[in-house]
C-alpha cells in the first residue's frame, strides 16, 4: 500500500512562507507527519496516509477568565456568517450542500476547534473555504450574539407588558447541561483541582453568569484569540499538502501579520494539605444519587514519558472489573458504579488522576475516601501483578495499531491525539508514536518496580488532593428557577420605557433577521453528480455449515482480527423479552467456563482488545412487520491472539456464569448509567416513547433501551434477592435459546489470517427451531409525558410509513433532510432558542420523526411540528431540493474502514439489503421531486397518524391544552 500519491517535502524545505520543521515516520499507521511553521507564527501538522477520507481542523488556545461562556458563545457566533459568506448560518447551510463525513465545532476547557472530514476532494476545499472564512473573518452580528448567546425578550416579543425572560441557544443549552450530574462533576473537578487557573471557569458558560457577557467582550475575545499566530492547523489523508497550504495562505495568512498573545497557563500552586469540596445538582434521587471522587493533580501532560505511565497505571488500576482498584470499590457495596471522571485525565496542562464511587446515599464521603486510600496503600504494599501490567501494555499496542472509522473518523482521532501534547508545548509526535516511551517503560519495569512508587509519591503522599462530594438536591431546580426570575428582576429593575422599547425593537430586528431571505448561492456546493452511485462491495467468502454461515473478509486491518457472532433467535417468550438487554449487558461482565468475573475480565484484557454483546431487532426490506431478533457478540484481537479470542467468545456464549452478588453490582451500575442519561439524552427517550406507539420494531426497541427498560431494571434492583433469583433463572433460559439459534459469523482479518478456525464456536450451537418473527403489541396511541429533573424539554412526534423498497421511502428520507435544514432548525433553534431541533427517517424501520433537544418550549414546538406541511407550500426551489437529496445520500453512504466494511456488507446481504437493493434506492433518491415531498407528507405525516411523547421538568397539559393534546403523565 503506497503512503500517498503526493510528494512530501523534506525537513528544512520552504513551501511559500512555511518552513518545514520536521518530517517523521509514523510506521504504526503507515503514515508520515510533516510539521511546519508559518512566518507569522501559525503552526501546521499534516499527516499523510493512504486514506481518501480527508480531514482538516484549526484549533485556537482559548483561556476564558470568567464563566460567561465567551469561548462557547463565540464558537457558535463565528459559524453564523462571514465576510465571504454573509448568510445567517453558513455552517448549518453547508451540511446539506456537502458530502462530509464529519462537521462540527467544539469548545473545551482551554481550546476551541473547528474540524471536518470528507471523501470528496472538491467538498474538502469547499468546506475549507467556509471554515477558514468563518474562523478568521466572522461578521459577529449583534443579532447573532443575542440569538445564540443571551438576550432579554418579552414573552410576547412585541408586547412590553408581558413578562420579561432570558433567552439564547447557549443559555438554554447550559441550563440543560448543568442539570446533569456528569456536567456538574466535570465543571467542579477543574475548579477544585485548579482553583487559580482558567480551569476554574465554566468554559461552556454558567447560566447565572452568561448574561454578564457583553457583545464588545465577545468581539474582543475573538480579536485576541482567533489569529494565525495563535492557531494550530491540521490536515490529513491522501492529498496535496502544497495545495492545502496555498489555500490557507491565500485566504488567511496573506491578510495577517504576526502578533503576540499570551495564552499560557501557569502552574497551579500546590496545595499544602488535601481539601474537600461539596457541590449539588438538581435531582430527587436522594437515596442513591450521590457521588464521591478523590482527585489528585499530577505532572505535566506534555511530558510523554510521564503521560504514558499514568495512562498505563490508570488502566492497570481501573481498566476492567477485576482491576485492583475497581474491584474493592465496587465490592464494598458503598456505591453502584465508579464515579464520573474516574481514571487519568490529560485534558489539562497538568494531569489529574481520580477514583471514587457513585450511586451513594448521603454521608458516605469519609467511607469512600478511606476505602480509596486504604486500597491504594494495600496495592503498594502487596505490589502489582506483572501480568496485569503486561495486559495493559497489550491494550496500548492494540490502540497504536488499530485504524478504524468506527464511531469517529480516524483522521480526526489522529488530530486529537496530536493536539494534546502540541497545545501544551510538548512534542506532537509523541501523541502519535510511543515507541521510545514504551521501550523505556519496559526497560524500567524489567529493572524493578515502577508503578508502586508512583502511587506512593503521586497519590498517597501528594497533598494536592481534593475529595469532591456531589449531592442530589431535590429543591435545587426550583431554587434555580426562582434565582433566574430574581436575576431578571434585578437586571431589569431600573429599565425605563426606552429600555423596554429597545428590547422590543431588538427582538423585532432579530425576528426580521431570522425571517429574512438570504442568498445561499454564495456558498459552495456539490451537485447530484457527486453522489456515488455504487455501494461498497468488499470481497468475502461464505461457508454454510449446518444452520450456521461464516463470512470471511480479507481486509488490511493492520494486524488485528475482528470477529462478530450474530445469533438469530428462535421464539422468545414474552417474559424474557425485557430481560434480553440485561443479559447482553451482564454476560461479558460476568464469569464463564469455570472462571469468575475477575479472572475472565483479566483474561479478556490479556488476549483481546475487548468483547461486547448487544441485542437488536431487524426488519425485512419489504415488510415492516417481518421482524427478527438477534444477539451479537463481537470482539477484536491482535492476529497472534485470534485463537484466544475465539475461545473467549465460545466460553461466554456456551458457559456463562452469573453470580447473584455480581449481578446485583452490574444491575446497579446499569441503573445508575441509565438514570444519568435521561437528562443528557431526553430526546432519544422521547423519540422511543413516540415510536413505540406506531412501529413494531420501535415497540421492541423501547423495551430494550427506552424508559420501559429503565422501569424494568429499577423494579428488579428494588426487588431484592427474589428478583435477582428470578432473573438468574431467566438468564439460563436465554442461554439455552441462544444455543438453539441460527449463527452468522463474520471474520475480518488480513488475508493471511482470514482462515482462522472457528469450529470451537460453531460446535456450541444445536437444535433446529426456526428463527422467530415476533409480533409485539404497540404502545397505546396516547401522548406520553415523562417528568424528570430538567429545566428544559425534549419533544418528539413519530409516524410509521413504508418499508425500505417502497417507492416512497427515498422521498421520505429527502423530506426529513429538507425539514431539518430549511424549517426545523430555524423555527426550533434560531427562533425558539432550543439547542437542537430536527427530523429523521429510519429507512429500515420506516419511522419518520421530529424532535427537539434542550428546548425551553413545549406548545410552541408542537405547533411548529404541525405547521411543517404549510412550510412545504412556501416557495421552495430546485436548489433546496438538491441540497436535501445530497444530505439524504450521506445516510446511504456511511464512512467505513477495514474493520467495518465487510461486516456491514455480509450482514446486510444476509438481511436482504444487498448492493443491488441499496443501489436501486440511491437511484430512486436522485429522482425525488418537490411534488413527491408534498405527496408523501400528505399521505403519511398527517395529524391522525402522529404519535407524541416528551421528557420535561413539568406536566405539559396546561401548556398544550389549546393544541388539543391530552398527555398521560408519569414521573421517571
Amino acid at each position: 500500500m503506497t503512503l500517498t500519491q503526493f510528494k512530501l517535502p523534506e525537513a528544512g524545505e520552504k513551501l511559500g512562507r512555511y518552513l518545514v520543521e520536521r518530517v517523521e515516520d509514523l510506521p504504526e499507521m503507515s503514515g508520515k507527519l510533516v510539521l511546519l511553521r508559518h512566518e507569522n507564527g501559525a503552526r501546521h501538522a499534516h499527516v499523510a496516509r493512504d486514506d481518501d477520507n480527508l480531514a482538516f481542523g484549526v484549533t485556537f488556545p482559548t483561556v476564558p477568565k470568567d464563566s460567561t461562556g465567551v469561548a462557547h458563545i463565540l464558537e457558535h457566533n463565528v459559524l453564523m456568517g462571514s465576510q465571504k459568506y454573509p448568510v445567517p448560518d453558513p455552517f448549518f447551510a453547508m451540511i446539506p450542500r456537502s458530502l462530509n463525513t464529519f462537521m462540527n465545532a467544539m469548545t473545551s476547557n482551554d481550546w476551541t476547534t473547528y474540524p471536518f472530514s470528507t471523501r470528496n476532494v472538491q467538498d474538502y476545499y469547499n468546506l475549507l473555504s467556509v471554515y477558514l472564512d468563518a474562523a478568521f473573518f466572522p461578521l459577529l452580528r449583534y443579532e447573532s450574539f443575542r440569538q445564540d448567546g443571551h438576550r432579554f425578550e418579552f414573552e410576547t416579543p412585541d408586547d412590553p407588558t408581558t413578562p420579561l425572560k432570558l433567552q439564547g441557544v447557549v443559555y438554554n443549552e447550559m441550563k440543560g447541561a448543568m442539570a446533569s450530574a456528569g456536567s456538574v462533576m466535570w465543571r467542579s473537578f477543574g475548579k477544585a483541582l485548579f482553583p487559580d487557573l482558567t480551569y476554574a471557569q465554566n468554559s461552556g458558560g454558567a447560566p447565572e453568569n452568561i448574561p454578564e457577557l457583553t457583545y464588545d467582550g465577545l468581539r474582543a475575545f475573538h480579536a485576541a484569540h482567533y489569529h494565525p499566530s495563535n492557531a494550530y492547523f491540521f490536515s490529513y489523508g491522501n492529498q496535496d499538502l502544497e495545495r492545502v497550504l496555498n489555500e490557507i495562505e491565500e485566504q488567511v495568512m496573506s491578510k495577517f501579520s504576526a502578533q503576540t498573545l499570551d495564552v499560557s497557563i501557569p502552574d497551579q500552586q500546590n496545595f499544602t494539605e488535601p481539601r474537600r469540596v461539596e457541590v449539588s445538582y438538581p435531582s430527587s434521587d436522594t437515596e442513591r444519587g450521590g457521588q464521591v471522587l478523590l482527585a489528585w493533580k499530577l505532572g505535566y501532560t506534555s511530558d510523554p514519558d510521564l503521560n504514558l505511565r499514568w495512562s498505563v497505571l490508570s488502566d492497570v488500576l481501573l481498566g476492567n472489573a477485576g482491576a485492583p482498584l475497581t474491584r474493592p470499590l465496587i465490592e464494598s457495596g458503598l456505591g453502584s458504579a465508579l464515579a464520573d471522571l474516574t481514571g487519568y485525565r490529560d485534558s489539562f496542562r497538568e494531569g489529574a488522576f481520580a477514583a471514587g464511587l457513585k450511586g451513594l446515599s448521603a454521608g458516605k464521603a469519609a467511607e469512600v475516601q478511606d476505602l480509596v486510600l486504604a486500597t491504594l496503600q494495600k496495592i503498594v504494599q502487596e505490589g502489582i501483578d506483572p501480568a496485569l501490567i503486561e495486559a495493559s501494555l497489550h491494550q496500548f499496542e492494540i490502540q497504536q495499531k488499530e485504524v478504524s472509522n468506527a464511531g469517529y473518523p480516524y483522521g480526526l482521532q489522529v488530530m486529537f491525539r496530536l493536539l494534546g501534547p502540541w497545545l501544551y508545548g510538548g512534542d506532537p509526535v509523541t501523541g502519535l508514536r510511543l515507541d521510545a516511551e514504551l521501550g523505556k517503560l519496559r526497560a524500567d519495569l524489567h529493572a524493578g518496580q515502577v508503578f508502586e512508587p508512583m502511587i506512593q509519591s503521586g497519590l498517597l503522599e501528594n497533598p494536592h488532593r481534593v475529595t469532591l462530594v456531589l449531592t442530589p438536591d431535590p429543591d435545587l431546580a426550583a431554587r434555580t428557577e426562582e434565582a433566574e426570575r430574581e436575576l431578571v428582576e434585578r437586571l431589569s429593575k431600573d429599565f425605563t420605557g426606552e429600555d423596554k422599547a429597545r428590547i422590543v425593537r431588538e427582538s423585532l430586528n432579530l425576528k426580521a433577521m431570522q425571517g429574512a431571505e438570504s442568498d445561499s448561492s454564495v456558498l459552495p456546493t456539490l451537485t447530484l453528480a457527486d453522489v456515488p452511485a455504487k455501494v461498497a462491495r468488499p470481497e468475502y467468502t461464505v461457508e454454510h455449515l449446518g444452520r450456521a454461515q461464516i463470512g470471511r473478509v480479507p481486509q488490511p486491518t493492520g494486524g488485528l482480527t475482528y470477529l462478530d457472532v450474530q445469533v438469530r433467535l428462535p421464539k422468545v417468550p414474552a417474559e424474557l423479552l425485557d430481560v434480553l438487554p440485561l443479559y447482553t449487558f451482564a454476560v461479558t461482565r460476568s464469569g464463564a467456563a469455570g472462571q469468575d468475573y475477575v479472572a475472565l475480565a483479566r483474561r479478556i484484557e490479556a488476549v483481546t482488545g475487548g468483547i461486547s454483546a448487544s441485542v437488536g431487532v431487524g426488519t425485512a426490506p419489504d415488510n415492516l412487520d417481518l421482524l427478527r431478533l438477534s444477539v451479537t457478540l463481537s470482539g477484536k484481537a491482535l492476529s497472534r491472539n485470534a485463537p484466544e479470542l475465539v475461545a473467549v467468545l465460545r466460553d461466554v456464549l456456551a458457559q456463562p456464569q452469573f453470580d447473584r452478588e455480581r449481578l446485583r453490582q452490574l444491575l446497579e451500575q446499569r441503573l445508575a448509567g441509565l438514570k444519568a442519561s435521561v437528562v443528557n439524552s431526553g430526546n432519544a427517550y422521547a423519540d422511543r416513547l413516540a415510536t413505540a406507539q406506531v412501529s413494531p420494531s420501535g415497540a421492541i426497541d423501547e423495551h430494550f433501551g427506552g424508559l420501559s427498560a429503565l422501569a424494568t431494571l429499577r423494579g428488579i434492583v428494588e426487588g431484592g434477592p427474589d428478583a435477582l433469583d428470578g432473573l438468574l433463572a431467566q438468564f439460563a433460559q436465554i442461554r439455552d435459546l441462544l444455543l438453539q439459534g441460527e449463527a452468522l459469523l463474520c471474520l475480518t482479518a488480513l488475508p493471511a489470517d482470514v482462515n482462522l478456525d472457528l469450529a470451537p464456536i460453531l460446535s456450541v450451537f444445536h437444535g433446529d427451531a426456526p428463527v422467530d418473527r415476533p409480533t409485539p403489541a404497540l404502545a397505546p396511541r396516547t401522548p406520553q409525558a415523562r417528568t424528570t429533573d430538567s429545566p428544559v424539554a425534549f419533544n418528539a412526534v413519530a409516524f410509521q410509513t413504508v418499508p425500505y423498497i417502497h417507492p416512497d421511502s427515498p422521498a421520505l428520507l429527502v423530506l426529513s433532510r429538507l425539514l431539518r435544514s430549511e424549517y426545523l432548525l430555524k423555527e426550533i433553534r434560531e427562533k425558539g432558542g432550543a439547542y437542537g431541533g430536527g427530523a429523521g427517517f429510519d429507512t429500515r424501520s420506516g419511522v419518520f420523526s421530529m424532535s427537539s433537544y434542550r428546548d425551553p418550549n413545549i406548545a410552541r414546538t408542537y405547533t411548529v411540528y404541525r405547521d411543517a406541511r404549510k412550510f412545504l407550500d412556501t416557495e421552495l426551489t430546485e436548489a433546496e431540493l438538491t441540497e436535501a437529496i445530497l444530505g439524504a445520500s450521506k445516510a446511504l453512504d456511511p464512512l467505513t474502514s477495514p474493520d467495518t466494511v465487510g461486516r456491514m456488507r455480509f450482514y446486510g446481504d444476509q438481511a436482504g439489503f444487498t448492493p443491488e437493493v441499496q443501489e436501486e434506492y440511491k437511484a430512486r433518491l436522485l429522482r425525488v421531486t418537490l411534488a413527491d415531498l408534498r405527496r408523501v407528507m400528505d399521505t403519511y405525516l398527517t395529524p391522525a397518524n402522529a404519535a407524541y411523547a416528551l421528557v420535561a421538568g413539568k406536566d405539559p397539559n396546561e401548556d398544550t391544552r389549546e393544541l388539543g393534546l391530552k398527555w398521560e403523565v408519569a414521573a421517571i
